[in-house]
Parts: C-alpha cells; sequence; structure tokens
C-alpha cells in the first residue's frame, strides 16, 4: 500500500523544510510513503529546498496557474507514480503531520473515499471573527447544495483513494476544496471527517487578496459547480419561482379587473407575462442543460476508462 502526500507550493522556500520534516515517517497499514510537491510557477527556491529535503517527486509549472489547477496535476502525477492513497496538506505547516494517520485511517478500513481534516474553525485563534463566520457560512451553503455532513468545506487537509483520485476533474481555476465536495457527491462517493487541530500561519493567504474577493470568487465558483452537475434542479427552481410570481402578479390583476379596476393594473399584467416568459425559458435551459450534463457524465465515464487504461498498461 503506498501512500503519497502532496503539497502544492508557490514561493515556499522558507515554510517547506519545516513542513516536510513533520511528515509521519512511518503508518501502520502503508510499505511506502512518498512526498510530492506542486511547484506552481515559484519564483524562489522551493525547488532546490524539495530536492535538498528529499522530495521524492516534483511537478514543475513554467508559470503560475492557481492552486485548482495544481491540486489536479498533483492527482494525476501521484496516480502515474502508483499512489493507492493520496494526502493533500499545504505547505505554510498549517496542518499537522501527526494527524495524517488519522486522516487516511478510514480509507485504509474501506469505509470511506475521502477524509477530510475538519479545523474546528470556531477555534483557530489566527482567523478574525469575520472570517470564522464566513468559513461557517459557506461550508453550510456547500453542504446544503451538496447534501453532505462536511463541517470545514475549504479545509485542505484531505485524503483520497485510488478510486475518487480517478473519477474527481477538477474544472475551477481558483480552488479545489469547494468543488471536489460538490463533485464527489454528485459522484457518490463517501466522505468522512476528522477533527484536526492546526499551526498558527502568521503569513497572509496568497489564494486570495482581501474577504471581498474570496467571497465573489467562491459564490461564483459554488454556482458555477452546482449548475454543471445539478443544471436541472438549479434552472427548474429558478423557473418555477419567476413562474409562480408571474402567476401571482397575473391573480393580481384578475381580481381587480373583475372587480372593475382592472384599467389601472395593466403594468401588473405586463410583468406578469414577462416574468411567466423568462420563466418557461429558464425552464428550457434547465432542460438543455441537463442534456449537456448527461453527455459529460458519459465522456467523464470514458475518460476514468482511459486513465485506468494507462495506470494498467504501465
Amino acid at each position: 500500500m503506498k501512500l503519497i502526500i502532496q503539497i502544492p507550493c508557490l514561493n515556499e522556500e522558507e515554510s517547506l523544510p519545516k513542513t516536510l520534516a513533520a511528515l509521519p515517517k512511518h503508518i501502520d497499514g502503508i510499505d511506502i510513503i512518498e512526498t510530492l510537491v506542486i511547484n506552481d510557477g515559484s519564483t524562489d527556491k522551493t525547488v532546490e529546498v524539495a530536492k535538498q529535503n528529499g522530495v521524492t517527486h516534483i511537478v514543475s509549472f513554467t508559470k503560475r496557474k492557481g492552486l485548482a489547477r495544481a491540486f489536479g496535476a498533483g492527482l494525476d502525477a501521484a496516480l502515474k507514480a502508483g499512489a493507492d492513497i493520496i494526502v493533500n496538506t499545504d505547505a505554510d505547516g498549517q496542518y499537522k503531520g501527526e494527524d495524517i494517520p488519522r486522516l487516511i485511517r478510514p480509507i485504509l478500513d474501506r469505509q470511506v473515499d475521502i477524509v477530510i481534516g475538519n479545523r474546528d474553525i470556531d477555534h483557530v485563534r489566527q482567523f478574525s471573527w469575520i472570517k470564522k463566520r464566513l468559513q461557517r457560512l459557506g461550508s453550510a451553503i456547500v453542504r446544503h447544495l451538496a447534501h453532505s455532513s462536511i463541517a470545514d468545506a475549504t479545509t485542505g487537509f484531505r485524503a483520497y483513494n485510488r478510486e475518487a483520485a480517478l473519477k474527481l476533474n477538477i474544472i475551477s481555476e481558483y480552488t479545489y476544496t469547494l468543488e471536489s465536495i460538490i463533485q464527489a457527491e454528485s459522484k457518490d462517493l463517501a466522505i468522512a471527517n476528522i477533527t484536526i487541530s492546526t499551526n498558527e500561519v502568521k503569513r497572509k493567504s496568497r489564494l486570495f487578496k482581501s474577504i471581498p474577493e474570496y467571497i465573489k470568487r467562491s459564490f461564483v465558483t459554488i454556482i458555477r459547480i452546482y449548475s454543471m452537475f445539478n443544471p436541472f434542479r438549479l434552472f427548474t427552481t429558478i423557473g418555477m419561482g419567476l413562474s409562480a410570481i408571474g402567476i401571482l402578479i397575473g391573480c393580481r390583476f384578475v381580481f381587480y379587473y373583475l372587480i372593475g379596476s382592472g384599467s389601472g393594473k395593466v403594468q401588473s399584467l405586463i410583468l406578469a407575462a414577462a416574468l411567466l416568459i423568462i420563466g418557461f425559458q429558464v425552464l428550457i435551459v434547465g432542460l438543455l442543460a441537463d442534456l449537456i450534463s448527461a453527455n459529460r457524465r458519459l465522456i467523464e465515464d470514458a475518460l476514468l476508462r482511459i486513465k485506468r487504461m494507462e495506470l494498467d498498461s504501465k
């Protein structure tokens, strides 16, 4: 049983040695432990430091492509390197290497496909009050949309078995954390949570520059991915909602028309007609999006078979 611990890096020459030193060297049930660094276009000595500290595999981008691309490239490289279990952790040392044995245990016991390390956000001292609230709100939205029980949807401390890594296809260019949960639930992959503690990280996040930017990009990611995997439900809800409002406004016009006051309510009739037309159009878009989604699932099934053939041929 081979475990590969992947670490996406962007200019992490200072923090990487400490992060690597904290990784476990032996885990019960694991025969081989290897490390993989994904260099996301670093301009410092991240690659040199990784080599000096004995990193087994290194994937380098010539320019920055973002965390989501780095994560996806890491999964692909880990699978090609023969990983049975893949752990993703951050280079900044936020997550503790000593928690990795607990993180992968449910996978070793064949209970789940994915395990997510819940940071117990309310007790993370370095998070501001507003960041804690936003993290909890974002996780609640993802839980509702994905019908999951994930307590911390934005944590990067996760473990995947081979099947989960093969099935995930990250589309987002921003972050993989939200998308991978919605994808996993849509693909019937079993997910578990464990509670972890974290180390304090003093430097600012390199994923986003400000809270408003984080909110905007996370919201766009959630809507985009949910509409990709559940288009019929999304567009049907919107279309029926608009149609229902149009019917209510139309009934209001009919009421006033019957009592002889309809001449002053023509605007209501126009608005009702517009909402009904828009609602019907949204429903049609939902049907077309559902057909596209079905085609995407067929393409993903074909891609999964190709991936398996590639790995089996090695």
